[in-house]
């Protein structure tokens, strides 16, 4: 067996992260008072009181309790990940978030309540009012409200939440956050990510209202459950055209809806509801809300909304925000990626494993898009990961029902943790009967998925397949529509507005110049499947996020990639009402020229003076473009020369792109900060840097001059003197490799054995148990010599290194070794 003399096993230099990128709304935040919003619009009472804004925050030990001091301040419903939230730091799995506000506890009536309503918290909450626990919460996406009144003393009264969050390393379905964001993959979003309020109600109110839209028989479907002591109680409700139906709490009322004015994309049409409980026939609770009357179906294997064919053209919409990441800075920014999306001519949101905020939703409703909504993805195949992905997906059908807009629910995309497909498809299409289910998007990505030639799709409604860049044509089967879930994935770079240019991606990519007529001739093969049988298709996606840039607008909301007007133009094809959707904006429009045809002016402005850290990195990205390495080098210096800040995580990432030779300014900055590094871009990611680079600048070289006898005493004094530790650990490992490549038996031994007991630690296990197999070798040599005291020595050091698995056999073979003659 022979060893790669590489690095390959060592870890990549630093993980994406946050850069300082800021949406227009950033601004418009004021921290005592966010999102002041009510945020529950098809259960409006008068009574009630926002939380959100400035409360006190405490990371500890995932085992601590309630801390006696705190932090610092977090603007609350922000994730404490994000910028938005003033705090912006990683909650690690190990790890509990605590929140601290003080309540003043305001006159209510004999027979009232006090309901404490969280909107989401990731993932698990555990509240506490003036020390007592008041109850718990398990789910990162779900509403959930607690009364308490009995907990609420005269005047101010502490509460407390504590938070558990896992993130991608538990069962709790995740979405795309992860602690080292990549790829596909996006930061973390932890704690409290939506509004917090108080709400006086009666003792017996109205705690749930289900809305169930019947176009066939002019009629709307009503249950209104009710809590507290409810008899004597009826319901009454009353919407906008007159009509009216009363009966008793906690059954389902038919409210007639005659000349139904249907609701669509073309036609947002609401009707308001009124919905009142009474006590022997006198109001004691009334709550404001509204429904729209739709319908949607698969006849004759296409989509059909209010019994017409209506080809659904979507995008792949993941709720994402540079600077509050899962939360939307303020409500107009919310409503703004529907109308910007709309705005393109498009009629069709597919949201994309997340549960966005009610707020998001009454948009939908309210401005017109069709929603097919993700059910967020099971973390894992373990039971217990997928217990809770169960109970979240009745409880997230439960949470969206009422809204019309929402069409299509989604169960798994592209095979990630499916499992019980079939039947659990079926059971979400018995859950909700008014909606089409989408029982597995992207089948055709799924390499796990079980050969089924006869339906692939068993209980769903539709065919679904994914096509990048695309586009492509799902399969036809009896009964299904066939739709695209996911195609395009079109990169776009768009200067001064990408997260981390160093890492932005795309699944193919074109000039901004070229885009629109890329993007038409795209479309024109989508309206030949369309023909074909193709009723719906998904595009990725209407934002860039992070350092995905396929969107067609960039991720701080700014630039649109093609003119709106364009867009709707090409759109029309396929949605004929595309150009009736057209809204004013603010949007720049992407700058078609080559902006690097600039770089000549602007290193001319660098030379004279002009240093400014923002400027510099722009500069250098333009320099490694037009492949100007020794401009490129020297703005990387100056670039850690003047920034004030280093130490983020985007910062450390650009100077780790610029640093590839032990002569490049960077190199200098690893080495002798590696731990500040570390702390933020996580244990040994600098010396792995640094490592790497001494092993390409020096070893290799030495390494080809030497041949296969170095002088490796000569080389260690060298290297030790000018790296120090990194220089010598990556000395040992590569002359314990190089010397077991060659059969140098003693070199191997006087480098090995240093090598572990300093820097064992750092070793991965899968390279462990590979040196541990050579030990073990070595140890039947000199078995083999005659040696046996040495023989011993090392086969013991062979079974303290190798997996789990292997070490029988070097037990056997040592009882062999250490039996007298």
């Amino acid at each position: 067996m022979r060893i790669l003399l590489g690095l390959c096993c060592l870890l990549p230099l630093i993980a994406s992260a946050q850069s300082s990128m800021q949406t227009r709304w950033a601004a418009q935040v004021d921290p005592a008072h966010p999102l002041p919003e009510y945020p529950r619009p098809q259960m409006v009472r008068e009574q009630w009181e926002n939380l959100n804004g400035l409360w006190d925050y405490a990371i500890t030990d995932k085992t601590a309790t309630a801390p006696k001091q705190y932090d610092g301040t977090i603007i609350v419903p922000y994730p404490i990940e994000s910028a938005l939230s003033g705090v912006k730091r990683a909650l690690l799995p190990t790890q509990l978030l605590w929140y601290k506000k003080t309540l003043i506890k305001h006159a209510v009536q004999k027979d009232e309540r006090i309901l404490l309503h969280f909107g989401a918290v990731d993932w698990q909450a555990t509240v506490y009012i003036n020390g007592k626990e008041i109850g718990a919460h398990t789910g990162g996406y779900q509403q959930f409200s607690l009364d308490v009144t009995d907990a609420l003393q005269q005047e101010y009264n502490d509460l407390v939440v504590s938070v558990y969050d896992p993130t991608d390393e538990g069962p709790n379905p995740h979405g795309k956050q992860v602690l080292q964001p990549q790829n596909i993959n996006y930061t973390a979003s932890s704690g409290i990510w939506q509004t917090v309020w108080l709400e006086t109600v009666p003792a017996a109110h109205i705690s749930n209202v289900q809305l169930t839209p019947d176009i066939d028989s002019g009629q709307l479907r009503i249950k209104v459950n009710a809590t507290g002591t409810t008899k004597d109680y009826t319901i009454e409700a009353i919407a906008s055209n007159g009509s009216s139906v009363k009966g008793n709490v906690n059954s389902t009322l038919i409210l007639p809806v005659s000349n139904a004015h249907y609701w669509s994309p073309n036609d947002p049409f609401l009707y308001n509801l009124s919905v009142r409980l009474l006590y022997k026939g006198k109001v004691t609770d009334t709550i404001g809300s509204y429904f729209g009357m739709r319908k949607i179906s698969v006849q004759n294997e296409r989509l059909y909304l209010n019994n017409q064919y209506t080809f659904h053209l979507g995008v792949l919409d993941q709720g994402f925000w540079p600077d509050g990441l899962y939360t939307a800075p303020t409500d107009d920014a919310l409503q703004f990626d529907i109308r910007a999306i709309r705005n393109m001519g498009f009629n069709t949101i597919r949201k994309h494993i997340k549960i966005e905020p009610d707020r998001w939703y009454y948009y939908a409703d309210k401005l017109g898009v069709l929603v097919w909504q993700d059910m967020v993805t099971c973390a894992n195949g373990s039971r217990e990961a997928q217990e809770e992905f169960e109970k979240e997906n009745k409880e997230n059908i439960s949470q969206l029902y009422n809204h019309p807009s929402i069409v299509v629910w989604v169960l798994f995309n592209e095979g990630w943790a499916r499992y019980n497909q079939e039947d659990l498809t079926k059971a979400l299409k018995k859950a909700d009967p008014s909606r089409l289910v989408d029982g597995h998007s992207g089948e055709n990505y799924d390499r796990g998925s079980p050969e089924n030639p006869n339906d692939k799709w068993a209980g769903s409604d539709l065919t679904d397949v994914h096509e990048y860049p695309g586009p492509g044509l799902a399969p036809a089967l009896p009964g299904k529509a066939r739709v695209l879930g996911e195609w395009g994935g079109v990169r776009v770079a768009t200067p001064s507005h990408q997260w981390n240019p160093a890492e932005g991606w795309g699944y193919i990519q074109v000039s901004a110049a070229g885009f629109a007529s890329k993007y038409a001739f795209m479309l024109r093969h989508l309206a030949l499947y369309e023909e074909e049988g193709l009723s719906g298709a998904i595009y990725t996606q209407p934002f860039d996020v992070e350092t995905e840039e396929n969107g067609l607008i960039t991720y701080d909301r700014e630039v649109i990639k093609i003119p709106s007007e364009k867009m709707r133009q090409i759109h029309s094809a396929l949605q004929p009402n595309a150009n009736s959707y057209a809204d004013q904006l603010q949007l720049q429009l992407a700058d078609t020229a080559n902006p690097d045809n600039q770089y000549a002016a602007l290193l001319a402005q660098y030379k004279q003076g002009k240093k400014d850290p923002e400027f510099i990195r722009s500069l250098a990205q333009m320099a490694v473009r037009v492949n100007d390495k020794v401009n490129a080098s020297r703005l990387s210096g100056d670039f850690i020369r003047t920034t004030p800040d280093l130490y983020t995580r985007a910062n450390l990432k650009f100077i780790g792109q610029f640093t590839n030779s032990v002569t490049d300014p960077g190199f200098q900055f690893f080495l002798k900060n590696r731990e500040r590094i570390d702390a933020v871009s996580g244990q040994g990611q600098a010396e792995q840097k640094v490592m790497n680079i001494i092993f390409r600048d020096e070893i290799m070289p030495f390494l080809t001059s030497q041949g296969n006898t170095p002088n490796w005493t000569m080389f260690e004094k060298h290297i030790t003197t000018l790296y120090g530790d990194p220089g010598e650990e990556i000395y040992l490992r590569a002359r314990a490799i190089h010397s077991l490549n060659n059969n140098d038996w003693n070199n191997f031994s006087a480098a090995i054995v240093p090598y572990i007991l300093k820097y064992g630690e750092r070793v991965s296990a899968s390279e462990l148990n590979i040196f541990g197999a050579f030990v073990s070798a070595n140890a039947d040599r000199l078995y083999k010599l005659g040696k046996k005291k040495e023989a011993i020595e090392w086969e013991e050091k062979a079974l303290a290194m190798v997996a789990e698995k292997d070490k029988p056999a070097i037990k056997v073979a040592l009882e062999e070794m250490k039996k007298e003659k």
